[in-house]
């Protein structure tokens, strides 16, 4: 049975929601699954924004067939080439053999590499400022390289006021009934997946989402249509406010996230203990994770959030242990930067992993190391507390200092 639902006077929602997938991409935990969003417009001219993931092909189709009511297709716009929203492009023409497909030159590569019909007879390529009239409806098309591929753009239609975004303003969560920002709570409910998907697909290339939000910024949105979770109405100052942060690398949070690994609990302890002083010295919402416990997709997010950030990990084969080695390379991958941060090193007989953390550390931009000094021979002994005392002192004096900063500037 299909499953559309109405947006607007002539806008259909013909997307569905995955909650069988266990692994976006086989890489980031979805525990509540992944919506794939796909829209149409019912104009003098039909359109398709998209087609969705193989596993919702089922559903997708019996949604389009009941959209068109009869119709044929005209025009399918791709803003986006991965398989999670392309898939089925040459099902849709094998249903619609009529169709044309719109999309960017390098879109029409990528469909080469991925799919054998013969898209130079039907495509029309457009570049930045180029527009697509169909009927009421008139898109202009805004490049978006590197918004996370090479090839993506974003469609603006000038008359429903409406940006579809691709993958920018995305979200890992389903569709639970609600389609709309104005259904739940953006900032309890919402914006922790949004900063999540941001950061783990799209957070490298902070310089690219700027100069699309450049772009966006001469536009009057109204709506904006992502193709991963729901539709943004009465948030999108405040999501466009969230990404110009995220971009720029620049903390939500003055606050502290401890980052962990302990193979006994020597480790642990001493970073619960730092916790503590923290906590007693006024420095509120401290964030810890165990990154041998916790997916590091978690970690990054919160990485990005906060100002401050400990790292506290053990020797192991004469450099980091493996779980905190592999979070600081996706650190420098996702190329964060502009934080301040603390090293606490570990090792019973031979500590080497605090030089290994700077090493890597020290290669992501912006990064200024507060204190290094801190070394556990095993475990935490009590004439070592002074020296978390001390380390704790300068964390709250940072972002004191950082404060003070922030208001100078402003």
């Amino acid at each position: 049975m299909y499953d559309i639902r109405k947006l607007s006077e002539d806008v259909i929602y013909l997307g569905c929601s995955d909650r069988r997938l266990a692994l976006f991409e086989s890489a980031y935990p979805i525990p509540n699954g992944v919506s794939y969003n796909s829209y149409l417009i019912l104009d003098d001219k039909t359109v398709l924004m998209d087609t969705v993931d193989k596993a919702c092909s089922g559903q997708f189709f019996q949604n389009l067939e009941a959209g068109l009511d009869g119709r044929d297709l005209d025009y399918l716009i791709v803003h986006h080439m991965e398989p999670d929203h392309c898939a089925l492009i040459e099902d849709v023409i094998s249903l619609y053999p009529e169709v044309k497909i719109v999309t960017t030159a390098k879109s029409v590569a990528l469909i080469k590499q991925f799919f054998d019909f013969d898209i130079d007879s039907r495509v029309i390529v457009v570049k930045e400022g180029d527009t697509l009239n169909t009927g009421k409806h008139e898109f202009v098309f805004t490049m978006a390289p590197m918004v996370h591929w090479p090839e993506v753009m974003v469609s603006y239609d000038k008359t429903d006021k409406a940006l579809y975004s691709a993958d920018a303003f995305g979200s890992f969560a389903p569709i639970n009934g609600n389609l709309f920002d104005t259904d739940i709570d953006f900032e309890k409910d919402y914006l922790d997946e949004a900063r999540r998907y941001y950061t783990n697909i799209v957070g490298k290339y902070g310089t690219q989402v700027q100069m699309l939000l450049k772009k966006a910024s001469a536009l009057d949105i109204k709506v904006i249509y992502p193709l991963h979770g729901l539709i943004i109405k009465d948030n999108i100052s405040k999501f466009v406010e969230k990404y110009d942060k995220w971009s720029r690398y620049e903390a939500e949070e003055k606050s502290v996230l401890i980052a962990y690994s302990s193979v006994y609990g020597g480790t642990e302890n001493a970073a619960n203990i730092l916790a503590g002083k923290l906590a007693d010295r006024g420095i509120k919402g401290i964030k810890m994770y165990d990154v041998s416990h916790t997916h590091s997709s978690y970690v990054l997010s919160d990485a990005f959030k906060y100002s401050h950030i400990v790292f506290a990990t053990t020797t192991y084969n004469n450099g980091i242990f493996e779980t905190m080695e592999h979070f600081l390379h996706n650190l420098a991958a996702h190329n964060l930067q502009n934080r301040k941060v603390v090293l606490i090193q570990n090792g019973s007989w031979a500590p080497t992993c605090g030089n290994a953390m700077k090493t890597i550390l020290e290669g992501i931009k912006g990064t200024e190391i507060i204190d290094d000094s801190v070394c556990l021979k095993s475990t935490l002994k009590e004439e070592q507390l002074s020296e978390l005392d001390c380390l704790a002192d300068k964390i709250v004096l940072s972002i004191k200092e950082s404060d003070k900063v922030l208001q100078t500037v402003g």
